[in-house]
């Protein structure tokens, strides 16, 4: 049977490595990135993926430092010899013939520890810790923090990395007003806020080297009171893409996830849209936003939100040869059509 999709299972070639198609598990928290007695049964966990097909794994998150711990002794990745604990998880993958990247989660104010830190001392709704206000210094660590455990994951094995820049988290926590009351260089105007963000995707990639997948997970829309506004995002996007090749996963809202889609090239995927018609659009690059890039801009959401249209958005989208990212919560139903994708077994 032909696929209407014959791009899905195609392989997709970054430059410097090749997934073996376009199909990714997008990062999720499985309970078993806390404890090193865990680390088997996670291997064991993605390299059943991996066996089945998926192209891309990104795991669940694990902070750079313990400031960054979602709560007390949640995973981390910060010394040689956790990077060596890991190196189970990314050969278990590689022998299954798959690719994994870790998902580097600075929980900022949202850490439910009284370690927390964020821009400014506001408290978090969820959070019962009221979070310690960084100095500069302060700053600066929690930079170099990044870019240690992005090299210790590559010392690990990992194919790459994902920046936690979206739903509120730390990086999150300074690109906006709400939660940014600075008033030095890292807080006020735009550019100052966004100075996080683009430091830390720098200095990693000068760290890794080109030949290693970096994907920075970015905040579309924030729905909360002085967020980012869309002129903004595009400013951190552009800023972002400086730094060679680059990926980008997006997130919708604080504490929301998104449906992403994206080629290889450096590139803006926005993940909000509800409305079929205008993720078409985007699409043929009819939109407004879209001619701000380069790169084209592409749009998509949930197969749900799309509704009766959304066979014709993914087909429009992976004829084009693009690049699926979905959650967790659309893995059933890609399952359940696998027949017609052609995607042996699970995803």
């Amino acid at each position: 049977m032909t696929s209407p999709y014959p791009k899905l299972l195609a392989p997709l070639d970054l430059g410097f490595t090749t997934l073996r198609n376009r199909t990714i598990m997008g990062s999720m928290h499985t309970g078993l990135e806390d404890a090193a007695k865990d680390f088997p049964r996670m291997a064991a966990f993605y390299a059943e993926r991996a066996r089945h097909g998926c192209g891309l794994i990104v795991t669940g998150g694990f902070a750079p430092n313990f400031e960054g711990w979602v709560k007390p002794f949640a995973g981390t990745l910060w010394t040689h010899g956790g990077a060596r604990r890991h190196r189970q998880v990314t050969d278990a993958v590689h022998a299954e013939g798959g690719k994994i990247a870790l998902q580097i989660l600075h929980a900022g104010r949202y850490g439910y520890s009284p370690l927390c830190v964020a821009p400014s001392r506001i408290q978090s709704p969820i959070s019962p810790f009221t979070p310690r206000a960084l100095s500069a210094r302060g700053i600066e660590r929690q930079i170099r923090a990044f870019v240690r455990c992005a090299a210790l994951a590559r010392e690990a094995g990992y194919d790459g990395v994902e920046v936690m820049g979206s739903e509120g988290y730390f990086i999150n926590e300074f690109l906006v007003r709400h939660t940014n009351h600075r008033t030095d260089d890292w807080g006020g105007a735009y550019e100052n806020r966004m100075r996080l963000a683009v430091e830390i995707v720098r200095r990693i990639r000068e760290a890794v080297g080109p030949d290693f997948i970096l994907i920075y997970r970015i905040s579309m829309i924030d729905l909360i009171p002085d967020g980012s506004s869309w002129d903004e995002v595009v400013q951190l996007a552009k800023a972002v893409t400086d730094f060679r090749r680059l990926l980008f996963y997006t997130g919708a809202a604080w504490g929301a996830g998104a449906f992403l889609v994206m080629p290889a090239a450096p590139v803006l995927a926005i993940g909000f849209a509800t409305i079929p018609s205008l993720a078409l659009s985007l699409l043929l690059g009819d939109q407004k936003g879209a001619t701000a890039f380069t790169a084209p801009v592409i749009l998509a959401a949930s197969a749900a939100s799309l509704g009766a249209s959304g066979n014709e958005v993914a087909a429009a989208i992976l004829a084009a040869g693009l690049l699926i990212f979905c959650l967790p919560m659309l893995q059933r139903e890609i399952s359940a059509r696998r027949g017609v994708l052609q995607v042996p077994g699970k995803v």
